[in-house]
């Protein structure tokens, strides 16, 4: 078995006897072994796996595997699995052990999924380049002088890599999307609410989404089709109907697509990804499809509407993180005040602290209504433009990132140009509805670029079956 099949091949395999899921696992060890240098992984939980593998052999044996048995999964350092550390890959959570394990990878778990370890990520998600860990960063298994995107790198780079069948992360304003773009690999926000955040290690309550990386849509939708749905213990999660989007991938009907004019006249859009853009769209036309371009006035305001809003809550979220009653606690602390004071000081990385001071900055008394109350009214108009686009066209399709895989420091001393990595994905993010990246060749330097579709909330199951078509396309 090679590490990077598929997971219908892995299930294949596993029903003609060829292997076990004890041999699946050990094949994975022994890459992520191979490959530690990428620093994927956080940690890996080698005795936990190995036991669930022969748990789930056992199972098979008495044909009571569930959906996923065979496949291996990492999680992103902010998601919970009870009585593993999590700790947002930052130095505040050290030594921190979850007490629950999130409902997203527990619904994996239900269905026999083996969860192999945690992954790497920029601090409390907040970054696009997954430097801005405690980790160390990540490696792009394509060119390991550059970035592997982020904040999600860690989870990228462990489907690139074959270090995991799967792996999922979090999306803010394109913390999945972006770095699948830069590896290669397929990267999936839902609708906001679709699944639950419950368990999730938050960073903007109103943004936050967990996606999914894998090689193959088939893959990705049969793993969303097992985490979405209403959970009790997410008030925000949706009661809406769970399809099932694995079954659903042949597009059967002619389709309309919208381009924005904006993302292929911008400024910072890379050359190669606006051909390779354009080649697309014209293979579409000539399937048949109508696409067309569409003006779309609001998008300047998008990514300040979303650093406002985003750093606002991060200010609210991250106040919990105190060194009080657990985490990293500063020794030098002469009194509460000071104690509260050198812990976050120390604790937090520069990225973080610098969101905190933005977000405290737009919440103060004198700036609220200025800066906050506007960016929330901004974004209900970015909200309704985009869903009335989405109501006369099934998708929009745009290029994920405005260029590939950046090199290490590249932006390290400019946040306002590692900001606009983010240009073409907050819009998803900022409207609440669901996006994916799938691979769309690579540029000179042999370096991928992605593909980025949008469909309205809760078109999961149309979105899948496009790009199911898309990356067929593609090929």
């Amino acid at each position: 078995m090679e590490t990077t099949e598929t997971f219908d091949d892995i299930s294949r395999s596993l029903q003609n006897g060829e292997i076990d899921c004890r041999s699946i696992v050990e094949k994975y060890l022994k890459t992520i072994q191979t490959k530690a240098h990428l620093n994927a992984f956080v940690e890996v939980y080698t005795e936990y796996a190995l036991t669930q593998a022969d748990l789930i052999d056992q199972k098979l044996a008495e044909g009571k595997a569930g959906r996923l048995a065979g496949m291996v999964v990492g999680i992103k350092d902010v998601l919970c699995f009870q009585g593993a550390e999590v700790n947002a890959s930052s130095k505040i959570l050290s030594g921190f052990k979850s007490q629950i394990t999130c409902t997203a990878v527990q619904r994996l778990i239900d269905e026999d999924a083996i969860i192999i370890g945690r992954l790497n990520c920029d601090e409390f998600g907040m970054g696009s380049s997954n430097e801005n860990s405690v980790h160390g960063r990540v490696l792009n298994a394509a060119d390991e002088s550059r970035v592997p995107g982020g904040s999600s790198g860690g989870s990228a780079v462990a489907v690139q890599a074959g270090l995991v069948t799967a792996a999922l992360g979090t999306d803010t304003g394109g913390s999945v999307r972006q770095p699948a773009a830069f590896t290669g690999v397929i990267g999936m926000k839902p609708t906001y609410s679709r699944v639950s955040r419950w368990g999730l290690i938050a960073y903007a309550s109103s943004f936050d989404t967990i996606g999914i990386f894998t090689h193959t849509v088939r893959d990705n939708a049969l793993i969303m089709e097992v985490i979405a749905g209403q959970d009790q213990m997410d008030s925000t999660s949706s009661h809406k109907e769970v399809l099932p989007y694995s079954q659903l991938l042949k597009l059967n009907k002619r389709v309309k697509v919208a381009v924005l004019k904006e993302t292929m006249e911008s400024e910072a859009l890379g050359q190669e990804i606006k051909e390779n853009t354009q080649a697309i769209l014209s293979r579409l036309k000539d399937e048949g499809h109508e696409v067309t371009e569409v003006e779309f006035p609001l998008l300047k305001y998008i990514l300040p509407t979303y650093y406002i809003l985003t750093t606002a809550e991060a200010s609210a979220n991250l106040s919990r993180f105190d060194g009080v009653k657990y985490g990293y606690r500063s020794a030098q602390g002469q009194s509460l005040e000071s104690m509260y004071k050198t812990t976050r000081s120390e604790g937090f990385g520069e990225e973080v602290k610098r969101r905190i001071m933005l977000g405290t900055f737009v919440l103060s008394a004198s700036y609220h209504d200025a800066y906050f109350t506007k960016a929330q009214k901004v974004r209900r108009l970015i909200k309704e433009h985009t869903e009335d686009l989405l109501s006369k066209f099934d998708y929009i399709l745009m290029p994920t990132t405005p260029t590939t895989a950046f090199r290490f420091g590249e932006h390290s001393g400019d946040p306002v140009a590692m900001y606009l990595e983010d240009l073409f994905t907050v819009q998803a993010s900022v409207s609440g509805v669901p996006a994916i990246s799938i691979p769309n060749g690579k540029d000179k330097d042999n370096m991928p670029i992605g593909l980025q579709v949008i469909a309205n909330s809760f078109k999961e199951a149309e979105l899948y079956a496009f790009s199911e078509y898309l990356t067929e396309l593609t090929a």
